[in-house]
């Protein structure tokens, strides 16, 4: 029987600095390499890759990397023509490529000549775009703006997950994230999580977005901030409150379906729609 091939999906995680965001790219991770069969790209598009150290993954090479070996092959006129600077750029790409078993890890990096080579960035651009297309789902890190992501990633995802603390200022950045993202990159759906909750009276308390769907808080979860301050990988995280709370954004924006994923699951008590 033939399959059809499922299209990519395309999850970029975005928020404030110091809101959680990285844990929650992290947990997002775990969650879609639970089922073997589906093939997982994680991008760290932050420099300051806390995606690898979150997955205890040693990054040997960035696309920043790839970009300067480029832009000094060009400078010293070695580049050929552009059939073999994108063959180049290809081979150097999926060399980047960190796998275990049906992860696979790239780190944007850090740029480090901003300079005028748009073109080698938007040669880079499409090579991402078309490794992407190999994957079941691709989990972006995001910098703090949604634009980044556009110039430096791709110009379209299909699911926005913008996150806040329960910090007004948090929340304020998710309202302009996503006016900024209306602009800059192409989504078919957007959704905020309102991470590191302790109870459910403080969700009451604060002023939340009216325009944008709601996802879901991830409590405080004891699990998540010892892994952080002893800096053990994510992948090796306990099924907790957090990651089960996780797991039902993800449903609730239709990323992962309901059955596979979550067999009796008698966590929806922490799951609250309520404004």
């Amino acid at each position: 029987m033939c399959v059809a091939k499922r299209k990519t999906k395309i999850i970029a995680i975005c928020g404030k600095g110091g809101v959680g965001k990285t844990s929650i790219s992290a947990a997002v991770t775990k969650i879609l390499i639970e089922d073997p069969r589906a093939r997982v790209l994680a991008i760290d598009a932050d420099p300051a890759v806390g995606l690898a150290s979150a997955l205890d993954i040693s990054v040997r090479c960035t696309v920043d990397d790839v970009r300067n070996l480029l832009i000094n092959k060009i400078e010293k006129r070695e580049g050929g023509d552009k059939k073999q600077i994108i063959s180049l750029l290809d081979y150097e790409l999926t060399n980047a490529l960190e796998e275990r078993g049906n992860l696979a890890f790239l780190a944007i990096g850090r740029p480090e000549t901003e300079g005028c080579y748009c073109k080698v960035n938007d040669m880079l651009k499409d090579i991402i775009k078309s490794l992407s297309s190999n994957f079941d789902y691709v989990v972006i890190d995001g910098e703090a703006g949604v634009e980044q992501i556009n110039r430096r990633v791709m110009e379209s995802v299909t699911h926005l997950i913008l996150v806040s603390d329960q910090s007004a200022k948090g929340v304020g950045v998710i309202s302009t994230l996503k006016k900024v993202a209306a602009d800059a990159v192409h989504y078919e759906r957007v959704g905020y999580i309102i991470n590191r909750i302790r109870d459910k009276q403080e969700l009451g308390k604060m002023q939340l977005p009216e325009d944008i769907e709601f996802l879901g808080f991830i409590p405080e979860d004891e699990n998540i901030r010892n892994s952080d301050i002893e800096g053990k990988s994510f992948l090796m995280l306990p099924d907790c409150t957090a990651l089960n709370s996780v797991r039902q954004c993800l449903e609730t924006m239709r990323i992962i379906p309901l059955e596979i994923f979550n067999p009796g699951c008698t966590c929806s008590s922490m799951h609250s729609h309520s404004h």
